[in-house]
């Protein structure tokens, strides 16, 4: 197995680190309830996907 025969200076590692970050999730709206969502995913909100309701959602008042 193949051993760095130099040290990589602080500078150098840092840059190649530079890229493991996280980013934020994607967020869209809903076209039912304009509440916040994944893409792709059914409206924890309102139930609704692609503008058909797949989860009955009970309403609390």
């Amino acid at each position: 197995m193949a051993n760095p025969v130099k040290r990589h200076s602080k500078s150098r590692r840092d840059m190649r680190r530079a890229h493991d970050f996280l980013k934020p999730a994607s967020v869209s709206i809903c076209p039912q309830c304009h509440e916040p969502k994944l893409p792709h995913h059914v409206c924890k909100n309102c139930g609704t996907y692609k503008g058909r309701e797949v989860i009955s959602i009970e309403k609390v008042s």
